[in-house]
């Protein structure tokens, strides 16, 4: 797989980056940790360099789990990202924080550290950004970290956060599905050489297709309170999914790979695609491969208009409060 530069660093990651929310086990049901380092090792056997966790994701265990599936694999050939969670970003505990991923992943160094979600998420103490973004330079001195990214920021977030140092990634939700980051971050990470780190690029599982009408999500499944998956919202994915399947199979390829081959096809964009088992992770690995035509780009794009335009103003994917 081609690699591509994250922002202006000297760090290479892969277009399809691996997610790893999922093995953490928090927040998801029916993860198996066997399962979890199988698609770990797959992923990185079909040619993806870069894999995606946070200190968050079952409280170090997500970083863990890298760690035990890849500690066979020289260090230099694989690309670290992880972050640190909104109740972490005073100074002390910025470092501190680190050093905790650093010793989950069994690593000197991380190729990418991320503010997870700006201060005041989630009730979290509101540290400015001055001091957070302190630490980070930090680290990236010490040589702990070799870039700064962000994840969940706006535009104007973004803006005030590189008055204090380099960033080089936007971590948003983004998918054919939901598309906010087109709005106002995108052209800015455009003109400013940032690169776009899309989570839930397959709308956690929706723009795979494999979910029929009536599908319920178990208690204790994050995608229960997923907008996307609930009322009107999913009755037009499914109608969008109807009228995506023709090109599919025009290139040969599953809903899911088409998906990501849209959104790597993108300005700055590269795909987070997180993956249950190998046999997943092993064909997102393949979305690199297909090359969609301008035409096809656009009609995809069409298609999908047919969801977000009736999506509500709110940015936040997932209902919580409900």
């Amino acid at each position: 797989m081609e690699t591509r530069r994250l922002g202006t660093s000297d760090v290479q990651i892969s277009p399809i980056l691996l997610g790893t929310w999922q093995a953490g086990k928090k927040q998801w049901v029916g993860i198996e940790d066997a399962e979890t380092k199988k698609a770990i090792r797959a992923a990185v056997d079909a040619g993806i360099t870069t894999i995606d966790t946070a200190e968050v994701y079952g409280d170090g265990h997500s970083e863990q789990m890298i760690a035990a599936a890849l500690s066979d694999i020289p260090r230099d050939r694989l690309v670290y990202a992880s972050k640190v969670f909104a109740n972490h970003l005073k100074y002390d505990q910025v470092i501190e924080a680190c050093d905790r991923s650093l010793k989950n992943l069994q690593t000197d160094y991380l190729d990418l550290y991320q503010i997870h979600w700006p201060s005041g998420a989630f009730n979290s103490e509101t540290v400015p950004i001055e001091e957070t973004m302190s630490a980070l330079n930090k680290l990236k001195e010490q040589g702990k970290i070799r870039a700064i990214g962000v994840s969940n920021f706006s535009r104007a977030q973004l803006e005030e956060a590189t008055q204090y140092g380099r960033i080089d990634s936007l971590q948003p939700p983004y998918s054919l599905f939901w598309r906010y980051v087109e709005d106002e971050a995108m052209p800015y990470c455009a003109e400013n050489q940032i690169s776009i780190l899309a989570y839930s690029s397959l709308a956690q599982g929706l723009l795979t297709g494999k979910f029929g009408p009536d599908h319920e999500f178990k208690e204790g499944d994050n995608r229960k309170k997923n907008k996307l998956f609930q009322g009107e919202n999913y009755q037009h994915a499914q109608e969008a999914l109807d009228k995506l399947r023709p090109i599919a199979e025009r290139y040969q390829c599953s809903l899911a790979q088409l998906a990501l081959a849209w959104l790597i096809a993108q300005p700055q964009a590269n795909a987070i695609a997180g993956a249950r088992n190998a046999e997943q992770a092993t064909a997102n690995a393949k979305a690199a491969e297909v090359s969609l035509s301008a035409e096809d780009l656009q009609e995809i794009d069409s298609i999908a208009r047919h969801v977000t335009d009736n999506l509500d103003e709110n940015p936040l994917m997932w209902n919580w409060a409900s």
